[in-house]
């Protein structure tokens, strides 16, 4: 059974893959407002399709019907796709879009993998946002998941061994390992407390890692302005407490104390008491 169906072939140039599915961890917004500045700048075309009524529980995730004057018009099924662009630098992009699967991801990642193959992808990027224990007073760093030493780090890494529960992008990076396609995933730092918020500068830091590890540049500004908002309105609300203001600060010296080695060296201390705490106090402070 074919997952997906090729609509268009077009010529690419060993094109760089981007992922971005929803569903799966995204603090901050931090990849969906990557992705859509993304697409904003690149003019795209449908490639691919994947069978949704396979992949995805429509009770999990619901089309939107429209109705007009008590008229059924028109039912939205959600879509999986692979699109294709041209950065403004001339590079040939492919992007990976749409709602994470419920079911069969290893036929998923099969079948992603089998198109990487026939338009000779060179390189996998998917992008990502989680919460940590760290302040937003200290610039937003990335760390990697990748499937070679190398790659880890250039984007830089979390020491140590963990195991967390995996998007499928995960799965993936495992299937294009395999193949040895070299992929590797950008992942946004994102306070605790400000995860459930609008984190712009998560946004721009992943197009700006974006761009230093594959050369594809967007526009931050817009972002970066964004990010500066939100900077100032959590000032405001943690400056009304003294409490959380030395939290913060503890945040601030354990990522002081974390930047002054290699990201990759030793682990971050945990935090998540001083991050919940503050979580708290944040949402009451907009209810």
């Amino acid at each position: 059974m074919a997952l997906y169906e090729v609509v268009e072939h077009p010529t690419l140039d060993e094109p760089l893959l981007i992922v971005t599915l929803e569903g799966w961890v995204d603090a901050g917004l931090g990849a969906a407002a990557a992705l859509a500045a993304l697409l904003g700048s690149v003019p795209t075309e449908l490639v691919a399709t994947f069978d949704v009524d396979t992949l995805l529980d429509h009770r999990a995730r619901r089309p939107v019907v429209r109705i007009v004057d008590g008229v059924n018009t028109a039912l939205m099924w959600p879509q999986i796709q692979v699109r294709a662009g041209r950065s403004k630098s001339g590079q040939d992009l492919l992007f990976l879009v749409g709602p994470e699967p419920d079911h069969l991801w290893r036929a998923f990642s099969s079948a992603v993998a089998e198109l990487a193959g026939a338009f000779d992808v060179r390189m996998v990027v998917g992008l990502g946002a989680f919460p940590a224990p760290v302040p937003h007073t200290r610039s937003a760093r990335l760390v990697a998941t990748a499937t070679s030493v190398e790659l880890a780090h250039q984007v830089g890494f979390l020491a140590g061994t963990i195991d967390v529960p995996a998007g499928v992008q995960a799965a993936l990076e495992r299937e294009f390992a395999e193949l040895g396609i070299p992929a590797v995933g950008l992942w946004a730092r994102v306070p605790h407390y400000a995860a459930a918020m609008p984190y712009p500068e998560a946004s721009a830091v992943l197009l700006e890692g974006l761009q230093q590890l594959t050369g594809v540049a967007v526009d931050t500004a817009d972002l970066r302005t964004a990010a500066e908002t939100t900077r100032r309105r959590l000032d405001e609300l943690v400056a009304n407490s003294e409490e959380h203001a030395a939290l913060v600060r503890q945040l601030e010296a354990a990522v002081d104390t974390e930047s002054e080695r290699p990201l990759g060296s030793s682990s971050l201390p945990t935090g998540d008491e001083l991050a919940a705490e503050l979580e708290r106090f944040l949402r009451e402070e907009n209810n």
